[in-house]
């Protein structure tokens, strides 16, 4: 097939060379957006005199109807048309003939797959915002019906003080929230029309940018042609707010792996979200967690690819560049496989509250209270820390609980020590007493997700 260069060429695109160069088999999801920009792209070269109005008509009409095309599968996109571009633009000339070359008069590939991007990306951004609220509601409403349940909060993974189930679910959705408002931020990057940049350096046509940007509903139009084709800074950023969210997501399935084992025995995860074992019949595993965990790995990596490609590319478009999409689109994939499915399992889980309870209130957990207790009596809190110190090493050697000394005892470690030492060892006594803004007690936590609520 002639190429749209080819005036400059003596010898047709070696075949091993179009197989090499082609972006079709991955970029073909751009379609819509590409057909989108093409439209408001004809609208605006009709309007400034630079098309007969007639022409742009029959582009439009052309090109809503490969889109109907494309949607019921009846159009097969050409390994040697290279690109999506391309496979549309000779498409719409064979369809309406020499007409449909009028289409790229005032652009370039370069600022054309710059747009179908930032169209792409901004789609993307909120059914990404939409899925993070879906989850932060669910995270809010599971921490509401658990309000009153206690558990172990830990440091180092190891037992530190009692907390609410419901304030350990909303740290989550805190720092879901903030991914949320991450990737919200970011369209004010992604949502600038590049188009009419054209190659590097705009064009000598009389266009309308900013008429365009209305028909597409972009905020602004890109100040600088060159920027315009040559950077992909608004894609690295939504890459790295999901490599941030699925850190986030990795964190609370090594939670939910953790408590669903036998040794913590603290939740039971729907059976509808785990799977057996081939050999060991009584295995239930956490693999969909587990695989949740596993993805990070993936975005992660998308987001080092896209790095490593622009870091070394001199202004202003590179070939390179077509080696952007596919890590865009595989965070995309990944992400929002990985919300949709912790949306749906989150609200699902049974949680062991007696179980939770009991560890809570083991391990010494109430110790800080203590120290506190100490301190409400005058004790500086270094002091209290030590002699605290002290009194659970009592308790090691002796096998006992901190509710188990005796007053005479407690009174040997601290002489300010009354009975009213025993109202600050239950888990749920040191709950209660966490009032201070964001603490752990349950009115704090109640007004916490108030809040929250409003914010979402």
């Amino acid at each position: 097939m002639k190429k749209p260069w080819a005036g400059r060429f003596t010898e047709q695109t070696s075949k091993a060379v179009e197989a090499f160069t082609e972006s079709i088999s991955f970029d073909r999801r751009l379609w819509r957006h590409d057909i989108d920009g093409s439209i408001a792209h004809a609208k605006m070269l009709a309007k400034q005199g630079i098309i007969p109005k007639n022409d742009a008509e029959k582009i439009v009409a052309g090109l809503q109807e490969i889109a109907r095309e494309i949607e019921r599968g009846d159009i097969h996109f050409r390994t040697e048309l290279e690109d999506i571009h391309m496979n549309i633009e000779m498409e719409l000339i064979k369809k309406i003939g020499h007409i449909g070359g009028r289409l790229h008069t005032a652009r370039s590939r370069n600022d054309q797959v710059a747009l179908d991007l930032r169209l792409y990306l901004r789609a993307e951004t909120h059914a990404i915002n939409d899925l993070l609220g879906a989850l932060t509601s669910g995270l809010a409403d599971t921490a509401e019906k658990n309000i009153d349940v206690i558990m172990p909060g830990f440091t180092h993974l190891q037992r530190a003080q009692p907390v609410l189930l419901a304030h350990h679910l909303m740290a989550y959705a805190h720092m879901f929230e903030r991914d949320r408002q991450r990737f919200q931020d970011g369209l004010k990057r992604i949502n600038i029309l590049p188009l009419g940049s054209c190659a590097l350096a705009g064009t000598s046509l009389p266009i309308d940018r900013g008429y365009v940007a209305k028909l597409l509903g972009f905020d602004a139009v890109s100040e600088n042609s060159m920027d315009s084709v040559s950077d992909r800074d608004f894609a690295i950023e939504f890459v790295s707010c999901a490599a941030i969210c699925i850190m986030h997501i990795s964190r609370l399935s090594e939670d939910l792996i953790l408590w669903s084992s036998e040794e913590f025995a603290f939740v039971e995860l729907p059976d509808a979200f785990t799977t057996g074992s081939s050999i060991m019949p009584q295995k239930k595993n956490p693999d969909v967690a587990e695989l949740m965990r596993g993805s990070a790995g993936k975005i992660y990596g998308d987001l080092m690819n896209l790095l490593t490609l622009m870091k070394g590319l001199p202004l202003a478009y590179n070939r390179d560049m077509q080696h952007d999409k596919e890590p865009v689109f595989q965070a995309v994939d990944v992400l929002t496989r990985t919300l949709t499915i912790l949306a749906d399992m989150v609200p699902r889980i049974i949680w062991k509250k007696e179980r939770l309870l009991s560890t809570a209130d083991a391990s010494f957990s109430t110790a800080t209270d203590v120290a506190e207790y100490l301190v409400r009596k005058g004790v500086p809190f270094r002091t209290a820390h030590e002699v605290t110190g002290k009194m659970v090493r009592f308790c090691i050697e002796g096998d006992k609980k901190l509710a188990e000394i005796t007053l005479d005892e407690f009174k040997r470690f601290a002489p300010e020590i009354s009975k009213d030492i025993y109202s600050v060892l239950s888990a749920r006594e040191s709950v209660n007493a966490r009032n201070s803004f964001g603490g752990t007690a349950p009115a704090m936590v109640k007004e916490q997700i108030k809040r929250f609520r409003k914010i979402r």
